[in-house]
């Protein structure tokens, strides 16, 4: 088991949905998230910076 920082950025405009539950999905690609925050949002290109924190096998 590894615990691995992450940062990714998303378009957030493109989210069909709830916004929290699209971010958790996209995590798993990296892992199991165990947190993660939206940093900051460039309101021009809808794109949101987050961090988190995943668990990978």
């Amino acid at each position: 088991m590894i615990i691995e920082s992450i940062e990714i950025e998303m378009d957030i405009k493109a989210v069909l949905g709830e916004l929290d539950t699209a971010i958790e999905t996209t995590l798993q690609q990296w892992g199991e998230p165990l947190r993660w925050a939206i940093t900051a949002v460039d309101r021009e290109t809808n794109i949101a910076q987050i961090e988190a924190i995943v668990i990978r096998e």
